[in-house]
């Protein structure tokens, strides 16, 4: 046999085997289900260290679309209103493969029976855009169908903060040593609820004045405290020198419910954790001017996420006006 004609049926091997590999994938995107894939995107995102909160929230939302998506191809074809009561008879034994106009289909059904903000749609649309990533990545689709679906627009609303006199008169009104100190360490940190839960005697530098704390998908950060903060601490803690610096039941750590339960038996009406954190980034951003502190000391991975919290004070803002606007200036003459 001449070269030549080795050489063709090298190529056409190569070909078969190319071929049958990729009939393989599309015969196994076809058979791919929901139930099959809900279990291993849960473990994808466990040894991503999500929080067990988000992935109850992401197994909801794709459920739910499964779901949707089970009674639309098992429905008689003229049928095209779905309601909430059906979703209950509904399987995820259904096929992942979805085109654009079934996810359109699944979006106008979500609006058109409930009252959903941009943002919680918003939320929506990310998460199943996450979840077809991963079935991507896991080449069990062959696109992600969520690239295509545009998203609401979400308005930027005025985030409510206390400044530092307003945070000074809310720990003078505390009489509960305990919740007073935990007003005042995610005052004087930064940290987050499940963030201060989580802090333990163990990971508090007394004579350095930080604490290590661990953050969104299990990130360490170190983030600074206040002397008298930290004289509050050592008071608070007593002979303890190891175990979670605030206690819940049966010696576990505190629950964020327990913190936000505080929160809203003391402090103003709309100031929560999440507020008061704002507060501790707009005070130390307007006194400092360096972002880039900031954005390390919240533990935020893009400082697009930071630039949110900041804000210029009114009386900066009046200052600036009357300094440097042209009309403004006739007011002093």
């Amino acid at each position: 046999m001449d070269q030549g004609r080795i050489e063709i049926f090298r190529r056409m091997s190569i070909l078969r085997k190319t071929l049958f590999s990729r009939l393989f994938i599309i015969l196994d995107m076809e058979n791919g289900l929901f139930s099959e894939w809900i279990p291993r995107y849960r473990y994808y995102l466990r040894m991503r260290n999500y929080s067990d909160r988000t992935i109850e929230s992401y197994e909801e939302i794709i459920g739910r679309f499964a779901r949707y998506l089970w009674l639309r191809r098992h429905s008689e074809p003229g049928k095209l209103i779905f309601y909430w009561k059906d979703l209950a008879s509904a399987r995820l034994d259904t096929e992942i493969g979805v085109t654009v106009p079934l996810v359109t289909d699944f979006l106008s059904f979500l609006s058109s029976l409930r009252s959903y903000r941009p943002r919680t749609l918003h939320r929506i649309i990310s998460t199943l855009s996450s979840f077809y990533r991963f079935l991507y990545a896991q080449k069990a689709v062959d696109s992600n169908p969520l690239v295509a679906i545009e998203r609401p627009r979400v308005k930027e609303k005025e985030l409510i903060y206390m400044k530092h006199s307003q945070v000074l008169d809310l720990l003078a009104s505390i009489p509960d040593t305990r919740d007073r100190l935990i007003v005042r360490t995610i005052y004087a940190t930064g940290v987050r609820v499940s963030e201060l839960s989580g802090i333990r005697l163990e990971d508090i530098d007394f004579e350095g004045h930080t604490i290590r704390v661990k953050g969104k998908g299990g990130k360490i950060r170190t983030v600074f405290i206040d002397g008298e903060t930290l004289d509050d601490i050592r008071g608070f803690a007593g002979e303890r020198r190891e175990g979670p610096l605030f206690p819940g039941q049966m010696g576990n750590p505190i629950s964020p419910r327990t913190i936000q339960f505080i929160f809203r038996k003391y402090a103003p009406a709309g100031i929560t954790p999440h507020k008061l954190r704002h507060s501790y980034a707009s005070e130390l951003y307007t006194r400092s001017r360096n972002l880039r502190v900031v954005q390390e000391n919240l533990g935020h991975s893009s400082i697009k996420t930071t630039e949110i919290y900041l804000h210029t004070d009114v009386e900066e803002r009046k200052k600036v006006y009357r300094d440097y606007f042209p009309l403004s200036k006739k007011d002093e003459s």
